[in-house]
């Protein structure tokens, strides 16, 4: 059935794919069709998923910080598989759980976080359009987030680097539509990933793991559901499949209306 196959023959590098929103998509795209090849620094997780997920998924170690691993990365992937059609760019880090104030700001650590997020990111684009563009196709993703719509909804140096993500897709996108090639960006609203959940396991020392995942998911606004992992997967296949041929240059925003509203607390009398 062609929804079963919405990636058929397709094959798909994804950063940071060893967990959380990463590894949801690498089993969305498999199932989907795809070959799948995860990248993360973590290798020993990362061999594991992979061997979870199958046959059709390949592990590489990267770590994004450093552009020649993520050169690397896409390398492999177009050795093994031939071509790179979907370039899944996940990876990223919080900071500190417990931010300092804008004066107090150590930007020796707002730099490590813009060198993931941001740096890492772009090294991610850059040498997927080194291979999209003679190919004259190809779906570039980036994981951006609600933070990167509003402020205070954390760290300083995660916020900022979130709000940049749209801004690069935006610009990368004005070139690449001229090769065919598209970009989009994904910005979901807290998902009790293994990352969130050890950055909300610092606020909440004494809640148990089941609990903090409740209280990430009574943050949300839209009453019968909450957000999960597969709903960024879907989100993310949607935009790598023909189904988006025309989408680029775009913020998927997958946040059940929390960024669309703010309520006037009234006082009660």
């Amino acid at each position: 059935m062609w929804w079963e196959s919405r990636l058929e023959g397709k094959v798909a590098l994804i950063t940071g794919g060893a967990s959380g929103l990463g590894r949801a998509t690498a089993s969305e795209f498999l199932q989907h069709g795809a070959r799948v090849v995860i990248a993360d620094i973590d290798s020993q997780l990362g061999r594991q998923v992979a061997k979870w997920l199958g046959p059709e998924a390949h592990f590489i170690e990267c770590d994004v910080g450093v552009e020649s691993q993520v050169a690397e990365a896409v390398d492999m992937t177009v050795a093994r598989h031939g071509r790179l059609d979907i370039m899944y760019n996940n990876a990223g880090i919080t900071g500190p759980v417990f931010p300092p104030g804008i004066a107090d700001l150590d930007l020796d650590e707002f730099d490590r976080v813009m060198r993931i997020n941001v740096r890492g990111m772009i090294a991610g684009i850059k040498h997927a359009a080194r291979v999209m563009i003679p190919a004259l196709s190809g779906s570039i993703l980036c994981t951006a987030s609600i933070s990167g719509l509003m402020g205070g909804l954390g760290p300083h140096p995660y916020t900022i680097s979130k709000f940049t993500i749209p801004g690069i897709v935006k610009s990368v996108a004005t070139e690449l539509c001229k090769h065919g090639v598209r970009i989009n960006c994904i910005s979901p609203c807290p998902i009790p990933t293994p990352m969130v959940v050890s950055q909300f396991s610092g606020f909440f020392p004494d809640a148990t793991q089941d609990r903090i995942m409740e209280i990430v998911h009574e943050l949300g606004e839209l009453k019968g559901s909450m957000c999960e992992e597969v709903d960024v997967a879907k989100a993310a296949l949607y935009l790598a499949s023909n189904e988006a041929k025309y989408i680029t240059g775009h913020n998927l925003v997958v946040d059940g209306g929390f960024t669309c509203f703010k309520n006037l607390q009234f006082p009660s009398s």
